[in-house]
């Protein structure tokens, strides 16, 4: 796994930090399940490559056939995307290494990323189009970060001592409600740029207006209701962190980082015109930066904890 670092350090950007910090038992079991669900991701968003042979490859993924992906290697412009394909073999070896229970797991958690993705390339043929109502909206926020929450959940419970009451099925839920949130702030602050690739992740009955940041005012009550959902779930995921121990706090950090700055983003989200395509929504480094500091030093003391949380849910508030 140590061979692996750099290539993770390379292509997951902001989640190396929640895998450095996860507890060493969980590490390479969560790592590499990230490396295969990145490799299939970096195999969807090929755009070179014509879509039906994307869609074949992605059915192969599914079926655990990894040997033509290598191929794809030379068309990835990102260098740590294009090594992650070449050693995509290591990955997989790597995978095979691990207990049963574990694979089971992961095959299951990449099985629901893939039909993800799959249905991703399939839903947007080109020409812009939405997601017909909330209900897709939810399975799309499910297979693609959601499952990860049930993913998560139940290999914690499965390799930590200190989980042994937990009720997984409860957490599971309250898991998979927290990687919704997730996607779905990921989907608010991602529409001009998806927009302008023929995708409205919302469901919204005539997304074309939506490319002239003007129109904002026609859908801002129900961008509103979005952004509240996504606050809703996000809490759910709060009381997620909460329920691992004082004891963990190495994943108590793993899993607050991510909604901390969910909701730093939500609260961006609510100022100005989210549809403005040179409006860049990011969460400063130097806030980043206390925010990570802050939560290293109040992680055990659920008191100081909690206070992070409820400063960064005040500021998502919508004005009155």
């Amino acid at each position: 796994m140590r061979s692996l670092m750099p290539l993770l350090r390379g292509v997951s950007r902001s989640f190396y930090l929640t895998l450095r910090v996860l507890p060493q038992e969980l590490r390479p079991r969560i790592s590499v399940a990230y490396l295969l669900a990145r490799a299939s991701d970096t195999v969807a968003d090929t755009q070179v490559v014509p879509r039906e042979k994307r869609l074949g490859l992605l059915r192969d993924m599914r079926q655990g056939r990894t040997e033509s992906i290598r191929g794809l290697a030379a068309d990835q412009a990102l260098p740590a995307e294009r090594e992650l394909l070449e050693r995509l073999d290591e990955c997989v070896s790597l995978k095979a290494s691990l207990p049963a229970a574990d694979r089971e797991l992961i095959d299951k958690l990449l099985d629901t990323i893939v039909a993800g993705q799959i249905f991703d390339i399939e839903r947007f043929p080109g020409s812009l189009q939405a997601l017909s109502d909330d209900a897709e909206l939810d399975r799309y926020t499910y297979m693609v970060a959601g499952c990860v929450g049930d993913f998560w959940t139940r290999m914690c419970a499965l390799h930590l001592p200190e989980l042994r009451s937990w009720d997984v099925e409860a957490m599971c839920r309250l898991g998979v409600r927290f990687g919704k949130g997730l996607q779905l702030v990921n989907v608010l602050r991602d529409m001009p740029r998806d927009l302008r690739i023929g995708r409205c992740y919302l469901p919204i009955q005539d997304p074309k207006p939506l490319l002239d940041p003007a129109s904002f005012d026609s859908i801002r009550e129900r961008y509103s209701a979005w952004l509240d959902t996504a606050v809703g779930h996000l809490e759910a995921g709060w009381e997620y962190t909460m329920a691992f121990p004082p004891s963990l706090w190495r994943l108590r950090l793993a899993c607050a980082w991510p909604i901390l700055l969910g909701l730093k983003t939500i609260a961006r989200l609510r100022a100005g015109n989210p549809l403005d395509p040179a409006r860049v929504i990011m969460v400063p480094q130097w806030e980043t930066d206390l925010m990570i500091l802050r939560s290293v030093l109040t992680c055990r003391f659920d008191g100081l904890f909690h206070r992070l949380f409820g400063e960064a849910l005040i500021r998502t508030a919508a004005p009155r």
